[in-house]
């Protein structure tokens, strides 16, 4: 089992950044594929970013492309986000998640991912 915590979440203006990271314990953080997911109240969760077991591919959703940037750093356990230029829009629940899915037409889809943080509160204000 993997167990993932997130942090950085917090109220910010439009243009502002924000940096989340995503600690992982319990199996080995290199043999997953990670992804950042989102969520408002009465919405499907959404996808944001995903990056493959070493970094050496990723994947943003076109609403962050230019904006956001995923990160990960195997001998910190850690997953990050950078969140530059945020908008309104961005505001919701962003989830940090872990897939043994592995690299594919399907792997940025909820569907692919095995284990899910609690999530931490993304709030943008205009």
């Amino acid at each position: 089992q993997v167990r993932l915590i997130e942090f950085g979440g917090g109220l910010v203006q439009t243009g502002d950044s924000l940096r989340l990271s995503c600690a992982a314990s319990g199996r080995t953080f290199s043999d997953y594929n990670m992804g950042w997911f989102r969520q408002v109240p009465g919405k499907e969760r959404e996808f944001v970013a995903a990056i493959t077991f070493r970094g050496g591919t990723t994947e943003y959703a076109d609403a962050v492309k230019g904006r956001f940037t995923i990160s990960r750093d195997n001998a910190k356990n850690t997953l990050y986000l950078q969140m530059n230029s945020l908008k309104p829009e961005d505001t919701g629940l962003y989830y940090c998640a872990a897939s043994g899915f592995g690299y594919g037409s399907s792997w940025t889809e909820v569907s692919s991912f095995d284990y899910w943080g609690q999530g931490t509160q993304v709030t943008v204000s205009s």
